[in-house]
């Protein structure tokens, strides 16, 4: 029996996931909610996502930030994930959230929209279990209104300050027909991303050392996807492009930093990978 911290906003998706996931009887499950302290009325969510608990006899973990009103979206889900996945630590648990199928249309036009490489097209979370991305925002209102159940609706899903609400009114509009060929191409991605990862493991192997004669003489692509994946996909990618070049020039016994607290070190023919303590 798989055990679920199982993300609840009490908006309608998460409230049929729980319900889902309830009736399958399969799993154990914990009820996680994040107030973020954005709204006025947010506490009400809190008590409506708890009560949905107590309803299913499940046990409930709650916290309650002040990120106030002028929060950026990234604010909030850097603040959201990080009690999540805390939550999934402190119970040695998988995460499980309701993204739908418009959702990750919604993801996939927000990268576009910052001009992201085919990554920005293939993204996924090895640590979050989404079952749900098969399911569009129709099907899912559709399910909840079937089964009788009731949800909360976010007011700050209207507010067009925030980019994904922008998009969102763009996504919900597309024909079928082309939403479907958008979740294709995702999955071709994610079929070509994972290939990629396991031919850059083949040829560089699980270190500590790499070579910098093989980053100097392949090509740059090929050796920003290599370094991308011995930096544990930390770096973006202008910090790739400087690590490589630190790699062609560094004199050894050097030491690079590279960001997000991971440096290179330098002999004569090798690099390797630390994290800064």
């Amino acid at each position: 029996m798989t055990k679920y911290i199982v993300a609840v906003s009490g908006g309608v998706d998460s409230v049929a996931l729980l319900h889902m996931l309830h009736n399958l009887g399969q799993h154990e499950l914990i009820v996680a909610h994040v107030d973020h302290g954005i709204r006025p009325d947010s506490d009400k969510d809190a008590a409506f996502v708890q009560r949905l608990a107590q309803q299913y006899s499940l046990p409930f973990e709650t916290i309650r930030y002040e990120l106030g009103s002028e929060a950026s979206e990234d604010r909030a889900r850097q603040a959201r994930y990080r009690f999540l996945h805390d939550m999934a630590a402190k119970h040695e648990a998988r995460l499980v959230t309701a993204h739908h199928a418009d959702d990750v249309l919604e993801t996939m036009a927000i990268n576009i929209h910052r001009g992201t490489g085919w990554r920005g097209l293939a993204t996924h979370s090895a640590d979050v279990d989404r079952p749900l991305t098969g399911f569009t925002k129709t099907q899912l209102k559709k399910y909840a209104l079937r089964h009788g159940l009731r949800w909360r609706e976010d007011s700050t899903n209207q507010d067009s300050q925030y980019l994904r609400n922008r998009i969102r009114e763009h996504v919900q509009h597309l024909p079928t027909e082309h939403k479907q060929k958008l979740l294709d191409l995702r999955h071709q991605q994610l079929v070509y991303k994972q290939a990629i990862e396991s031919e850059v493991q083949a040829l560089i192997g699980d270190g500590p050392d790499y070579s910098r004669y093989f980053f100097t003489h392949i090509t740059n692509a090929a050796a920003i996807e290599c370094l991308r994946h011995v930096t544990n996909a930390k770096l973006t990618r202008p910090q790739l492009e400087r690590a490589l070049l630190a790699i062609k020039t560094a004199q050894p016994g050097k030491t690079y930093e590279a960001g997000a607290g991971i440096t290179l070190e330098f002999t004569s023919r090798n690099f390797s990978v630390a994290l800064i303590k």
